[in-house]
């Protein structure tokens, strides 16, 4: 088999195709989480603290101050960006509640499996060898052979 039909062959596979869409599907709802947490959340949150802009939350590694991130940028200045760290860490809280309500309602929605109750069988009745050798027996531990 050649590369290329190997190729071919791995591609058309369903977990490979499933995969390529749960990425893409991903990244598009990642963006709209950004989005969320950008332009909606974090500003009525900075609103509440006192008109906070998250994403100019930052501290310049030279020790001066700067009133934008850009600013220190333009500056040659390293910046520790707390700020937008705290953007990050809301989109993933976000995203795995997400996700955690997706996988919930996928498991509701899931067969359950049937729990199979073994009942004991009864066992046969003895073949008519059996009942004659079982006969013998008798006879024997009684006596009457």
């Amino acid at each position: 088999m050649g590369f290329v039909s190997e190729f071919k062959e791995f591609i058309a596979k369903g977990n490979v195709l499933d995969l390529a869409v749960g990425v893409i599907i991903g990244a598009a709802f990642g963006k709209i989480v950004t989005s969320l947490t950008d332009d909606i959340i974090m500003p009525v949150v900075g609103l509440a603290l006192g008109k906070v802009d998250f994403a100019n939350l930052f501290v310049a590694m030279n020790g001066q101050h700067y009133t934008t991130i850009e600013e220190a940028k333009k500056a040659g200045v390293g910046t520790l960006n707390y700020g937008l760290f705290l953007n990050a860490v809301i989109n993933f809280l976000i995203i795995a509640f997400i996700v955690f309500l997706i996988v919930k309602g996928a498991n509701s929605i899931r067969k359950k499996p049937v729990e199979v109750v073994a009942v004991p069988a009864t066992p046969p009745p003895p073949t008519t060898d059996q009942q004659l050798l079982m006969e013998i027996r008798d006879a024997l531990r009684t006596g009457r052979a």
